[in-house]
């Protein structure tokens, strides 16, 4: 499915210090949450933002989220497999297969065959916040297996150097790692560097990333400025649990025993307990969806009442919401 013609060695760094003790439940995250009074930002700045449940400065932001993943570079595949129970692997594997990446063969002219061979132009696609390489991996497998395509190119956008780092190596694993289709590039998903020229890019995608962005509505609107017309952002992240029992065992799993197991597998229950916090910080599926259209996205799938828009997968533990930016109009 062509993106415009969709129907639906890292280092340990040093933390900054923590502005109260690890709690293990949601209660007591959520009493902490709600009885803090927000930090005074310096310079008299109002603009606040949230790290977890705790409110700080926006500006302070990107360096604690930087801070919590050169931290988990390393064991980037245990804390996901914590996360999701392992089923973000087979998660992600769907994500990618429904986004069906790379060009197709041209159909043959009536009058001749020589058309046979031709093919659609390569897709040039931009992998946020996806340093370790997990969904440019698979989008590069699925181009070259799937519709034998050996020229669409992926460049893989990150914030942290260290998570770049990481998937560097684990791209040494692969046919991918010296291949012109395969770039890394250290950036700011907020504000993306000239060398992402507007209406560059026709697929963008970004997978349990943009729930930690300092200003997520700032990334879409940069997802916007350089996708082509007919380009489709895609996202995958966490959400929330439809089912009341399920949702009830997936908070406990994740408030109780995520941070204690961060800290015997990894030995920083710190981060491991902000990367719980911020998934219950984030939007809905409807709240995301509809923050998505603000910028102008079409979002398909959406019925008459309003409802979908997105795929809920695992009963909402994530889910994957897309949009396709207009044609222009002529």
């Amino acid at each position: 499915m062509s993106p415009r013609n969709l129907s639906t060695a890292p280092s340990r760094l040093q933390k900054p210090l923590r502005l109260r003790q690890p709690y293990r439940c949601l209660s007591c995250s959520l009493r902490l949450s709600q009885s803090q009074t927000s930090p005074q930002p310096p310079n008299g700045s109002s603009q606040t933002t949230h790290f977890g449940f705790q409110e700080i400065p926006s500006s302070d932001k990107s360096s604690r989220v930087s801070s919590v993943f050169s931290s988990v570079a390393s064991s980037y595949d245990t804390m996901n497999d914590l996360m999701s129970l392992g089923i973000h692997r087979l998660w992600k594997d769907h994500f990618v297969r429904s986004l069906n990446p790379g060009s197709k063969p041209l159909p043959p002219a009536p009058s001749s065959l020589e058309q046979e061979d031709q093919r659609t132009e390569p897709w040039t696609m931009l992998d946020i916040a996806g340093g370790t390489g997990d969904i440019a991996f698979r989008l590069l497998d699925h181009a070259t297996l799937i519709n034998h395509d050996h020229d669409s190119n992926v460049i893989v956008s990150d914030i942290n150097p260290a998570m770049l780092s990481e998937g560097r190596k684990r791209s040494l694993e692969i046919s991918y790692a010296h291949s012109p289709r395969l770039e890394w590039l250290e950036a700011n998903a907020e504000s993306l560097p000239p060398s992402i020229a507007d209406n560059s890019i026709d697929l963008y995608t970004v997978a349990f990333g943009i729930r930690n962005f300092t200003d997520p509505q700032k990334a879409l609107r940069e997802a916007y400025r350089v996708l082509k017309p007919g380009g489709v952002f895609a996202c995958l992240e966490f959400s929330k649990v439809e089912n009341a029992m399920l949702n009830a065992v997936y908070k406990r799993w994740s408030f109780a025993a995520i941070p204690i197991i961060g800290q015997l597998v990894a030995g920083d229950r710190d981060s491991y307990q902000y990367l719980v916090e911020s998934i219950e910080r984030f939007p809905g599926q409807r709240e995301w969806r509809d923050r998505i259209a603000e910028v102008g996205f079409m979002v398909p799938g959406v019925n008459e009442e309003g409802e979908g828009g997105c795929e809920n997968l695992t009963g909402g533990v994530a889910a994957i919401h897309k949009g396709v930016k207009p044609l222009r109009r002529e």
